[in-house]
């Protein structure tokens, strides 16, 4: 996968970073040995849908998501996921709560005589 430097995307005009998918995709496709034909229909899109991507024109984003599919490279949105992180008082706080400190004594029950 090609790496991506995010100063130089700041700097980038829309236009531009559509046009570094386009070369992305088409240069994924030729790597694969895929005609364009092959996968538009792997992808489940028509040519002339493809053809606009690769020439860094706007898609849809599901368009796009089933183009990386079919492509093998959902790897891609890994840089998307959430990554929750706690901070050290939460973590502090949650150690405290759930690590026990002592034993309790075994409660045991007796049974009463009742007049029943």
């Amino acid at each position: 996968m090609m790496e991506i430097n995010n100063n130089n995307y700041k700097a980038n005009s829309d236009k531009s970073i559509l046009n570094k998918i386009g070369e992305f995709v088409k240069h994924s496709r030729l790597k694969i040995n895929k005609t364009q034909a092959q996968l538009a229909s792997d992808a489940g899109i028509n040519r002339s849908t493809l053809i606009e991507l690769e020439n860094g024109n706007g898609v849809n984003m599901l368009t796009f998501i089933q183009v990386m599919r079919a492509l093998g490279q959902l790897d891609f949105f890994k840089s998307l996921e959430v990554q929750t992180e706690l901070s050290p008082m939460m973590l502090a706080e949650m150690h405290a709560k759930y690590n026990r400190k002592r034993a309790s004594k075994t409660k045991t029950t007796t049974v009463k005589n009742s007049d029943w």
